[in-house]
């Protein structure tokens, strides 16, 4: 087993479910940092910017730090600034994340040429779906922060943005730009973050496709959880490195592998 010295750690399903912890995730976390070992939190959040859920997270007793947080809302906004500067952004997004796009002109009108698609919910709507697909029509950059598509609340499980994304990408035969998990440069960005090689790290994830397999196809070690999106029959998909019931046993099999 190799020598792990950080981790990349989901959220979502991972942590907590609509905000209610994942029984000990907490204590799990807790005992992370009491070892000295370095984490960064990598998700596909895009309902809240990175300073929210670093206080809805140490509210629920979690010891992180708004720079341990790497997002996809915040990714997606250094990648328009990287590759769109200046040009306008039609955003559909469910959740108040605008200042992770301070200086990015948002604007509801057919002037924008990119359109980027966040988390899905209300702001969903056919009348924004369908400006979202006219703009696209006249070709428009086609950008998305994720391709999630189901995420788990505690009503139940509700449709996310790949559900929407597969119906215009046939509409449109174009595929969006993805920039959040599975994008092989999200994970980099997380481990650019955590200053490790990635044989010495290590991603624990609730979804095989989203992030065990491509954090293992970048070298890294995957710990597969059986906790928020995990069902029993991804493991038809392939084999993570670790199966665990949830995080709160991260700590046990940490002393184990090492």
């Amino acid at each position: 087993m190799r020598t792990i010295s950080g981790f990349l750690l989901d959220v979502d399903g991972v942590l907590h479910i609509d905000g209610e912890p994942i029984p000990g995730a907490v204590q799990a976390v807790l005992e992370l940092r009491a070892r000295g070992i370095p984490f960064v939190l990598l998700t596909n959040t895009t309902i809240r910017t990175r300073r929210q859920l670093g206080a809805l997270l140490r509210e629920l007793g979690f010891p992180v730090a708004d720079d341990e947080i790497v997002t996809a809302g915040a990714a997606t906004a250094a990648y328009l600034r990287a590759h769109y500067p200046g040009e306008p952004c039609y955003l559909l997004v469910d959740g108040d994340v605008q200042e992770e796009f301070a200086g990015i002109p948002l604007v509801e009108d057919d002037s924008a040429t990119v359109v980027v698609f966040g988390g899905a919910g209300p702001v969903y709507s056919y009348d924004r779906l369908n400006r979202a697909f006219r703009l696209l029509l006249r070709g428009a950059h086609f950008v998305a922060m994720h391709r999630n598509l189901v995420w788990d609340r505690r009503d139940g499980p509700a449709l996310d943005t790949g559900a929407f994304l597969l119906g215009l990408e046939a509409a449109l035969g174009r595929q969006a730009h993805l920039v959040g998990k599975p994008s092989p440069d999200f994970f980099r960005a997380g481990l650019e973050r955590l200053g490790l090689p990635p044989e010495r790290v290590a991603v624990v994830g609730d979804s095989l496709a989203a992030d065990i397999l491509p954090a293992r196809r970048l070298g890294m070690t995957g710990v597969l959880v059986q906790t928020g999106r995990f069902r029993p029959n991804d493991l038809e998909l392939g084999r993570p490195d670790a199966l665990l019931p949830s995080i709160a046993e991260l700590p046990s099999w940490l002393s184990r592998a090492s």
